[in-house]
């Protein structure tokens, strides 16, 4: 199994984003867990990429020509595959991984989150989607999701469809129990 984890290419201002980071890339190699990552070494992405690697396990980076530079491809991992596109990217990602899971970052994380979660809404992919809520970095987004589904713009089910915890442990318990919810047209996973 593998896991996609979308984080941010910064570190934050507080030790906690690394902290957690850190805790969750070797809690995925303990549980023997692949992941998936942008490729880069510079922020929460380098700092979960070398927990996982320090802990044994298998970290596959995909990243794109033109970032190389800036995010500064990680070559201690088991694989680093370079493409064109943030397109080529994303979708190379979603079809290595068993599922996603987001942790802090900026708005590339969020557009990353937010794709995978509408993927599963449409029917694209059955897999689970989760997001690891570090110290309350996610509340505020929390709850104007919650405001979303009570205006009328996104039904519970869907709603539910977000895995949301703020403890690694318990999101990767619910991730490994996942059941795929019923789709009204399920378009399949194929190059997604």
């Amino acid at each position: 199994m593998r896991i996609c984890v979308y984080l941010g290419s910064s570190a934050g201002t507080r030790p906690i984003y690394r902290d957690a980071a850190e805790q969750f890339g070797t809690l995925l190699a303990k549980r023997g867990i692949g992941l998936v990552y942008g490729g880069g070494m510079v922020g929460l992405m380098g700092v979960i990429a070398d927990a996982v690697c320090a802990a044994g396990g298998e970290v596959i980076g995909v990243i794109p020509e033109a970032l190389r530079a800036r995010e500064h491809d990680h070559q201690g991992i088991s694989e680093l595959h370079v493409v064109q596109t943030m397109h080529e990217r994303k979708a190379m990602m979603a079809n290595l991984a068993d599922g996603f899971v987001t942790l802090p970052g900026g708005i590339g994380t969020f557009e990353e989150m937010f794709e995978a979660w509408c993927w599963s809404q449409l029917g694209y992919h059955a897999k689970p989607v989760g997001l690891l809520d570090v110290g309350g970095f996610y509340s505020g987004l929390r709850d104007f999701i919650d405001h979303v589904v009570e205006q009328g713009f996104l039904q519970p089910r869907h709603r539910a469809m977000l895995l949301v915890e703020s403890d690694p442990e318990a999101l990767l318990d619910r991730i490994a129990g996942f059941v795929p919810p019923e789709t009204e047209h399920w378009l399949g996973d194929k190059d997604v």
